[in-house]
C-alpha cells in the first residue's frame, strides 16, 4: 500500500463528533509511553503528523486520521500512566468504550506493547476488554530495534505467554527505526479495506 495522503481530520470526545460516511476504521491502543505517535508517523510515512511527547498522556481525544481518503486510523488516549488522575483515566475509559460499543466501521484494533518488556496487567486487561467486544486484534510489538537478534525469540515468547491470543489474532514485530513490520501492517489494512469496497 502506498500512502498518498494522511491528515488529522477530527478530534472527538463523543459519538456525535465521529466522522460519517462509513469508511473502514482501525483503532490504536496502548500504554502512554509505548510509541503510538512514532508508530503512526512511521506507518503513514510522515515525520510529525502525530506528535511524540516527552510527557506521556498527552492525547486526550479520539484522533481520527484520514488516510488515502479511504480509511481512518484512530489514536486514543494511552492507558496506565500514573500522573493522569483517576477521574481523567475513567473519562478516557468511558470515551473509548462508547466508541467500541456500536462502531460498525471498526475493522481491527492494533494494540501496541513494548517488545522489550513483559506485557503489564494493564495490557492484559486491555486485550481482554477488546475480546469482550469480540474485536479482532493485532498486537504490535514496538521498539524491536532495541533488542539484539539472540533475544528476539525470548521477547516474543514473553508476550505470547502473557497474552493468550485467540484464533485470528496475531503479532507484528515493529520498529519505527528500521521500519520492520510496516509493510506487514499496511498489507493487513489494505486487505481489510478492500474487503469493504
Amino acid at each position: 500500500m502506498i500512502i498518498k495522503s494522511a491528515d488529522l481530520e477530527i478530534l472527538a470526545t463523543r459519538r456525535s463528533q465521529y466522522p460519517e460516511g462509513g469508511l473502514p476504521e482501525f483503532l490504536l491502543v496502548g500504554r502512554s509511553n509505548v510509541g503510538k505517535s512514532s508508530f503512526i508517523n512511521t506507518l503513514l510515512g510522515r515525520k510529525n503528523l502525530a506528535y511524540t511527547s516527552a510527557r506521556p498522556g498527552k492525547t486526550q481525544t479520539l484522533n481520527f486520521y484520514l488516510v488515502n481518503k479511504n480509511f481512518y486510523l484512530i489514536d486514543v488516549p494511552g492507558y496506565g500512566y500514573a500522573s493522569v488522575s483517576r477521574k481523567t483515566q475513567e473519562k478516557f475509559g468511558l470515551m473509548i468504550e462508547e466508541y467500541l460499543q456500536k462502531r460498525q466501521q471498526l475493522k481491527r484494533v492494533f494494540m501496541l506493547v513494548d517488545f522489550r518488556m513483559k506485557p503489564t496487567d494493564d495490557d492484559i486487561l486491555m486485550y481482554n476488554f477488546l475480546k469482550y467486544y469480540n474485536l479482532p486484534v493485532t498486537i504490535i510489538a514496538t521498539k524491536s530495534d532495541k533488542i539484539g537478534g539472540s533475544k528476539k525469540e525470548k521477547c516474543l515468547k514473553q508476550i505470547m505467554d502473557a497474552i493468550d491470543l485467540v484464533v485470528g489474532d496475531d503479532i507484528v514485530v515493529f520498529s519505527s527505526v528500521t521500519k520492520i513490520g510496516r509493510d506487514d501492517t499496511l498489507n493487513k489494512i489494505k486487505g481489510l479495506v478492500e474487503e469493504t469496497i
